[in-house]
């Protein structure tokens, strides 16, 4: 989970407003500036302590400088800190509250079909929980007794369809991220991955496997008593459900995964020729953490890399530089400014896929020091992005991450972003 628990509350910044020196107009300016605090996760504690730099996290902010300035010291500090530890604690809960509903719905599941394996419910970090955006999850199921992956030995092609009917022309083949899964690319498999309901000639196929997770889920909903808290939403390709939690509504793609760890996908050529981000010695860890395949479309399966990606991510600022801390503002302004709403065109994942081709366009520290000069180089390489609907995967950049997106609301994105680097309202140094 992206987003750690806190405990300190919404409460504490109302106290700070109590306890305010601040009189007459600008009473109701800094309630306003600590609404926006509110709306932030972390700021670099360059800005946070130092009163020199208020007027700059005033102007990335947009909050009336004077305001700001008035603002005494130790109430503008521990409301920053508030808001840290308040937007993780909201964070965390619905994360804590999905999680057990989750491995409730999983383990009947699992009990009922045994090719479906229970997603954990952990007191720390659950890595098949991805937070896309405050109310939109993605939601990883393992997929049990497909083990030895030794990938294809022959290419061949298909012909058929998803009824088993033969066709006069082959099916296209995966491009970028997409790959067929052909039981005989692992040595052990469980004899019910050979079964009609999921299988045609030999392949695994993702269409029928989501066929019958998706009445496994309608089961568990309705055997586990969660009709009132879990709704199965119709009309989507994959598996969606919709949980009713104390923060709010939220919706989980439940994605039915196949895990090959300590195996390395040919289409990811990772990392390339020169690069010197990451080191020699972290790529061989993040590659040992292998790669899955997730069951999102009808015939061909998706290439994921997630926990390499949260390895790459955790490990960002090892050499003290505000990488880390460039992107949880990036993506606030996401969230509250050019992309808001439920189901955003533009998700974390994406943020953190820019951030990853920055870093290792910019390797240095001294590239990763000036946070304004930092945050503006990702706001440009995102709008970059956005305006041409292209964004490259990471680690197979024949893949485009953007190219099932709506184009109308990129390019509606892609304007809000273009206002504001025209003012970004930043002192650069």
């Amino acid at each position: 989970m992206a987003d750690e628990s806190s405990h300190v509350g919404e409460a504490n910044c109302s106290e700070q407003v109590r306890r305010s020196q601040v009189s007459g107009s600008h009473s109701q300016l800094q309630r306003h500036f600590i609404q926006r605090v509110m709306l932030l996760r972390k700021l670099p504690t360059r800005f946070v302590f130092h009163r020199e730099k208020k007027q700059k996290v005033a102007a990335i902010l947009g909050i009336d400088q004077e305001a700001m300035t008035s603002l005494p010291e130790g109430d503008l500090d521990h409301c920053l800190l508030s808001k840290v530890d308040l937007r993780r604690q909201q964070i965390s809960q619905t994360v804590e509250e999905v999680q057990k509903i989750i491995h409730l719905l999983t383990a009947e599941i699992s009990h009922q079909d045994s090719r479906f394996e229970a997603v954990p419910a952990s007191d720390t970090y659950n890595d098949s929980i991805k937070v896309l955006a405050p109310s939109l999850f993605h939601v990883t199921v393992p997929l049990k007794g497909l083990a030895g992956y030794k990938g294809a030995r022959t290419q061949r092609w298909r012909y058929y369809n998803l009824q088993g009917t033969k066709l006069t022309c082959p099916l296209r083949d995966p491009e970028g991220l997409q790959q067929w899964l052909e039981t005989e690319m692992f040595m052990k498999t469980l004899w019910q991955w050979h079964k009609a309901d999921v299988n045609i000639e030999g392949d695994i196929v993702p269409a029928k496997v989501l066929k019958v997770f998706r009445t496994l889920v309608e089961n568990a909903v309705r055997t586990c008593h969660l009709s009132g808290k879990v709704t199965v939403l119709e009309k989507r390709t994959t598996v969606w459900v919709a949980v009713e939690t104390s923060t709010g509504q939220v919706e989980l793609e439940l994605a039915p995964t196949v895990e090959i760890p300590t195996t390395w996908p040919e289409k990811a050529q990772w990392p390339r020729c020169l690069k010197r981000w990451p080191s020699p010695e972290r790529v061989e860890c993040i590659k040992s953490f292998g790669f899955n395949l997730v069951a999102q479309s009808s015939y061909h399966w998706q290439l994921s890399f997630s926990q390499a990606e949260q390895m790459l991510f955790e490990q960002l600022d090892e050499d003290g530089g505000c990488r880390r801390q460039c992107f949880q503002v990036l993506r606030q302004l996401k969230e509250d400014v050019w992309c808001p709403g439920r189901r955003p065109v533009i998700t974390t994942h994406h943020l953190q896929t820019v951030l990853f081709w920055t870093c290792e366009k910019y390797p240095h520290l001294k590239d990763w020091q000036v946070f304004q000069r930092a945050l503006l180089r990702l706001v440009r390489k995102l709008h970059r992005c956005v305006s041409q609907h292209f964004l490259k995967h990471y680690f197979v950049p024949k893949g485009n991450l953007l190219q099932s997106a709506n184009p109308s609301e990129l390019d509606a994105v892609a304007q809000k972003m273009a206002f504001f680097l025209k003012n970004p309202q930043v002192e650069l140094p």
